[in-house]
């Protein structure tokens, strides 16, 4: 029997697999930390977003408070379009007295625009664009939406791939008998293993979390979010037995009339009015109605699209239990729809608290600043990551990881790496392309390169 058919020795084996989650932890990062910085500072930025459009477009969104009553919601609406003369869509009422009310109007050349209103007064304030605030466009740059559908992709090979990040770097970093670079930094700046512990420590303490946050990001991927949204909306989402029954629904969704909902509410559809020989009820009174079920502050309030539409009520504030959707018949005000997230199934209720823990709305400020916490921590991962590469990397060379010299070992590896696929599937496709790289790289002979 010659050598290379004896089996690996124990060593041999634990060297090869370290070797072989080094050089996949290298690939993971060569391919998602410039992404993780966007979404880092992206996702930093809008944890604020209240905070920030509010202080950018104060101008727009604040008001003096006044000790009288507010107007009359057809009053906003006329005042808009004589402003800016179009076709009244929705309105979303002040969350806060000191508030504008918005008024979105879709005009002749089929543009939509955010018209800001002094609810005292009527007094219009300006416009933008619909969704033309600054926390919108980091919103989409966030997501890669503001660069196109195709970019939108990378969002789930990026959290695909940082989950795959993360286990490999908990095995990295697990203790072998080393006297730092567990939870402490050895040396200085000048130094890469200054370097090297910065960016295992933090992972260390921060890993899990930045997973929880790629994996509850995963929603609104491009492929896995869709797929998975349709399959927990089918049915019409899931809506409890009884709760629309006898109720004619259109063809509409939700999502389109009142704007972005609830992700597990995207695939609903919105019920349909019974026209009748009475007068549509009207904006004021479809207002007073839903304020009298006790739907929160700032919600929207979409007007009928036609003889058979309804006026549409929906809230998504920080308390996932006051999130509410109202559908009104428009001429008798019956609500036909009346949900809430109490309403929800087991399964969307886990979707949507984990979206509104990503977000830093669920748990108030200790939220915002713990995910910003993570968006840091994130950056300091990335950062070190880079440098520690740099001054490790040969003269002339990417410095990929060597392969392992017992390619046994990747079997395991690779067939985590096929769950992980199968699950997210712009993920499973990245990762043949990147198996069948290694597998070139592999045939070369590479030097000799120190552990990480």
């Amino acid at each position: 029997m010659n050598a290379t058919s004896l089996p690996a020795d124990d060593a041999t084996r634990s060297a090869s697999l370290y070797r072989a989650v080094w050089r996949w932890h290298f690939y993971a990062g060569l391919l998602v930390l410039p992404f993780m910085i966007l979404l880092a500072v992206t996702g930093g930025l809008y944890l604020f977003r209240d905070e920030l459009d509010g202080l950018w477009h104060r101008d727009l969104k604040q008001v003096v408070v006044r000790d009288a009553p507010r107007q009359a919601p057809s009053e906003w609406i006329d005042a808009t379009l004589i402003a800016r003369p179009g076709t009244a869509l929705k309105l979303i009422s002040p969350a806060t007295p000191n508030a504008s009310a918005e008024v979105v109007v879709k005009t002749s050349d089929g543009a939509r625009r955010s018209v800001y209103v002094d609810p005292y007064d009527g007094r219009v304030l300006g416009e933008l664009a619909d969704r033309g605030t600054v926390m919108w466009l980091v919103r989409r740059l966030h997501s890669l939406a503001e660069f196109g559908t195709i970019t939108n992709g990378i969002i789930e090979i990026v959290g695909g791939w940082s989950i795959l990040l993360v286990g490999t770097g908990f095995y990295l970093w697990w203790p072998r008998r080393q006297s730092g670079g567990v939870v402490t930094v050895r040396g200085t700046p000048a130094k890469r293993v200054f370097w090297r512990d910065m960016h295992a420590v933090t992972g260390a303490f921060a890993g899990l979390a930045i997973g929880f946050m790629s994996l509850s990001g995963m929603p609104w991927s491009l492929v896995w979010g869709d797929k998975v949204n349709e399959l927990a909306n089918s049915g019409n989402y899931g809506y409890p037995a009884g709760v629309y029954t006898a109720v004619p629904m259109s063809d509409e969704h939700l999502a389109h009339a009142n704007g972005p909902t609830a992700w597990s509410l995207e695939q609903a559809k919105l019920p349909e009015s019974t026209p009748a020989s009475a007068q549509p009820i009207g904006i004021d009174r479809a207002a007073a109605i839903v304020d009298g079920l006790g739907i929160s502050p700032g919600y929207t309030l979409s007007l009928p699209s036609g003889p058979t539409g309804v006026y549409s009520a929906s809230v998504y504030p920080d308390d996932l239990s006051l999130q509410r959707v109202i559908h009104l018949d428009q001429y008798s005000g019956n609500a036909l729809i009346d949900m809430s997230y109490a309403d929800y199934g087991p399964a969307a209720k886990a979707m949507e608290w984990g979206i509104n823990v990503h977000m830093g709305q669920e748990f108030g400020l200790a939220n915002q600043l713990f995910m910003l916490a993570l968006c840091l921590a994130t950056i300091l991962m990335s950062v070190s990551a880079g440098v520690m590469w740099w001054k490790r990397r040969p003269a002339g060379s990417l410095g990929i990881p060597p392969a392992p010299q017992d390619r046994s070992v990747m079997r395991g590896l690779v067939a985590m790496m096929a769950v992980v696929g199968l699950i997210f599937p712009l993920v499973g496709a990245s990762l043949l392309v990147m198996l069948a790289l290694d597998f070139l790289f592999a045939r070369r002979r590479a030097p000799v390169s120190r552990p990480a």
